[in-house]
């Protein structure tokens, strides 16, 4: 039951106001998340916390963030989801 509610905690804060990030997000939440070892679990959390304009840009691949832990989630989200990879 925890981690029913842990899972629409996490939908309802996937929900952004940017239907483009819906769409990476939402699909991500549902087909990856459960999978992921904890510790990315735990960066999928801190993600959350960031402002909608800089996953935008992360998830466009047009920046990377710049704390490597947030770096590292968004590159996997970006793997699992299609979205536009950024170089190195």
């Amino acid at each position: 039951m925890a981690e029913s509610v842990d899972f629409k905690r996490l939908y309802w804060h996937s929900r952004r106001g940017m239907l483009e990030l819906d769409l990476i997000l939402i699909p991500f939440l549902k087909q990856h998340y459960a999978g992921l070892p904890e510790d990315d679990q735990l960066r999928y959390r801190e993600l959350l916390k960031s402002e909608d304009q800089d996953m935008f840009k992360w998830f466009l691949g047009r920046e990377l963030p710049e704390d490597k832990e947030l770096r590292k989630i968004v590159k996997i989200i970006n793997k699992r989801t299609k979205a536009p990879a950024h170089s190195d």
